[in-house]
């Protein structure tokens, strides 16, 4: 299964395709969209306080998705959380991706390798989602999920990912964010970022050293597909105390871009 936008769009008039949204459910999706591993948790309170809808709306909305199985009640109490229907959903959007079919077993080839844990990324917004990882066999101390997501700019894959996109559009992404700083190392200043980024765009890979958290150094690299577009971005990560960072870039960056280029191959 596999979208196709422009196949979509080209089923729509050209006038544009306001005229076609659902406003009940365009809300809905909204609504779904403020949960987050920072926000688990929200009231309706809290919803119509951040979409700008009347709490009546909120609580027709809430019983809607509820009944459908998107959103439970946290501790059968007045707050919610995502339901089980949302995971399943998102499971089946991975299952259906061709990335997570080969990125397994490249993954996994990769990380007996090199004996560390590997993780294949894509972008979303302003965040990265993981959709295939192969864990290591040793203990690790970061534990990432398939399906978690991290801010973009705070990641060495998010910044290989952002460094495909063209400068215009950077700068636009850019100018429209502020950059959290997540740990004291996180580059939070929009003039030293956006030269981070150029030197990214610049060597093609992104090493970062306990930005996102601390004791863990990422080594990333861009995924392309035949056509030279950046669609996914791999990258190695490993604890402070067993390696340094420029050893971690010496020895697994060129192991990284082979197994980048077998993938372009498959794909």
């Amino acid at each position: 299964m596999s979208a196709n936008p422009s196949a979509a769009a080209s089923v729509l008039p050209d006038e544009g395709l306001d005229r076609y949204i659902v406003p009940g459910l365009e809300r809905g999706l909204r609504l779904l969209a403020e949960f987050s591993a920072r926000d688990r948790v929200l009231s309706a309170a809290d919803l119509s306080r951040r979409l700008n809808v009347p709490r009546s709306t909120v609580f027709r909305l809430l019983a809607t998705l509820e009944a459908t199985g998107y959103v439970e009640r946290a501790d059968g109490g007045r707050e919610y959380r995502l339901g089980l229907a949302v995971l399943r959903l998102g499971f089946d959007y991975l299952a259906s991706l061709e990335l997570t079919e080969l990125g397994g077993p490249l993954l996994n080839r990769l990380r007996d390798e090199i004996e560390y844990p590997c993780n294949l990324v894509v972008r979303d917004g302003r965040s990265v989602v993981y959709v295939a990882k192969a864990a290591a066999s040793r203990p690790f101390a970061s534990n990432v999920n398939v399906g978690a997501r991290l801010p973009a700019h705070a990641t060495s894959t998010g910044r290989v990912l952002l460094a495909a996109k063209g400068r215009a559009e950077f700068n636009a992404w850019l100018k429209a964010r502020e950059l959290t700083r997540l740990t004291g190392h996180t580059v939070a200043d929009a003039r030293a970022f956006r030269a981070l980024i150029e030197q990214v765009r610049q060597q093609d890979f992104c090493l970062a050293s306990e930005e996102h958290e601390l004791g863990v150094h990422a080594l990333a690299v861009p995924l392309r597909d035949m056509e030279g577009h950046t669609v996914a971005a791999l990258n190695v990560v490993a604890a402070r105390q067993r390696v340094e960072p420029r050893v971690l870039q010496k020895d697994l960056l060129p192991l990284l871009q082979e197994a980048a280029r077998d993938a372009r191959a498959l794909l």
